[in-house]
């Protein structure tokens, strides 16, 4: 789990620095050649009476070869305020799947996360299952995943200077790595409001001996123009049987530009 970080862009006086990727029309148009997908970027640094600096970057790209279909995503958050990191997460994702019929298609996946403040030095599982294209229209998508699969994670104890304030790590004392088999759900919701607005929610579950870990991110983006978004976005990170002196829910706000690459272009 993330330690929380609210997007600062909402503080007076925060500069927010921006970079970032796509969002698409409700219409579906021809299929881009190549890898095409999405990625955006938020920071705010704030100086004066208070120093808080938080940044967050995110990567999704798709690429369709034939009855294939293989994902990508990347994401990245940074937070430090009055001196200290409170925040530091890089997680990765692969999914490939395989159409075997116009709404099925069985898939492989690879999910990690490397969370500095969450008590583990790292997770990652490895699952494949089936999945089906519940509603799959030109403005409306919902796709559900079942699956099982391996999980491989390594915890730590974190340690404070002051037992009151769980912000400041002061030192990490790795533990014993240990796997386990998992089940996993997903569902993956795409909505398109109007031309220029659609929102997006990804829901992940994995569930095994060690913990069920939940993950669910909601955005919604409105485009300014073709290639470029604003977006906001609100994560939630759920662990049932978090480590000693971590919480077991973590929350993110998030205001981003998206810039889109490789889209195709509408007729």
């Amino acid at each position: 789990m993330t330690r929380s970080i609210r997007s600062a862009a909402l503080a007076p006086g925060a500069l927010a620095l921006v970079c970032a990727i796509p969002a698409a029309y409700a219409d579906d148009p021809p299929p881009a050649v190549g890898w095409s997908g999405q990625g955006q970027a938020g920071a705010v640094l704030a100086r004066g009476n208070a120093d808080a600096t938080s940044a967050n970057a995110k990567l999704d790209a798709i690429d369709t070869v034939g009855d294939w279909k293989h994902l990508l995503h990347l994401a990245y958050l940074y937070g430090r305020s009055a001196g200290i990191t409170n925040a530091q997460r890089f997680e990765y994702g692969w999914q490939s799947n395989y159409n075997f019929g116009k709404k099925a298609f069985v898939f492989g996946s690879l999910n990690g996360e490397d969370d500095h403040f969450d008590g583990f030095v790292y997770q990652v599982a490895v699952s494949t299952g089936l999945g089906y294209k519940l509603i799959d229209s030109d403005t409306t998508k919902l796709t559900g995943t079942l699956g099982f699969g391996y999980r491989r994670l390594q915890p730590e104890v974190l340690l404070h200077q002051n037992p009151n304030n769980t912000t400041e790590v002061t030192g990490r004392i790795p533990g014993e790595s240990t796997s386990d088999g998992v089940g996993s759900a997903s569902l993956d919701y795409q909505q398109s409001l109007t031309k220029t607005t659609k929102l997006t929610d990804k829901l992940l579950v994995q569930s095994g001996g060690q913990n069920t870990a939940v993950a669910n991110d909601f955005a919604v983006a409105v485009n300014m123009t073709q290639a470029l978004a604003l977006s906001v976005g609100y994560g939630v990170r759920y662990n049932s049987n978090p480590p000693a002196g971590t919480k077991s829910t973590d929350q993110l706000t998030t205001v981003n530009i998206v810039y889109s690459f490789n889209s195709p272009t509408k007729k």
